[in-house]
């Protein structure tokens, strides 16, 4: 598998469809940071990170009523089209009711936060 990070969001997109509570996925530094944002930005539940290996992560998914908090996920930036981003050209999702996470050399963080850091970098991908 070439694109971990697009597995990820499709693995918690095809979970939140079909109601699952928990949803695993292989752990890597880069998955742990994104889950950390989703936890942060209310997206998520509970974030666990088992060190048995293999290494996992284990995401409890939010739901209003029978609805998930999740409405969408977009993988943004792929291994065979990176698109790098500049701090005045960091897109606002949905007029700002999500959020965009952008790797920059500070680290993994969302679209405000590399906008207010005046940080650009790759623009991973799209939450609302």
């Amino acid at each position: 598998m070439t694109d971990t990070i697009s597995d990820m969001l499709t693995r918690i997109r095809n979970a939140s469809r079909v109601q699952l509570p928990v949803v695993e996925v292989p752990h890597s530094k880069m998955k742990e940071s994104i889950a950390h944002i989703l936890k942060k930005e209310g997206y998520v539940g509970e974030v666990v990170v088992e060190t048995a290996a293999p290494k996992k992560i284990k995401l409890t998914l939010k739901y209003e009523g029978k609805r998930s908090v999740i409405e969408g996920l977009r993988r943004v930036s792929t291994p065979g089209l990176r698109r790098y981003v500049g701090s005045t050209e960091i897109p606002r999702v949905r007029g700002g009711l999500g959020i965009s996470v952008v790797s920059t050399s500070q680290g993994v963080m969302t679209g405000n936060q590399a906008r207010k850091s005046n940080l650009g970098g790759e623009l991973i991908c799209y939450i609302w």
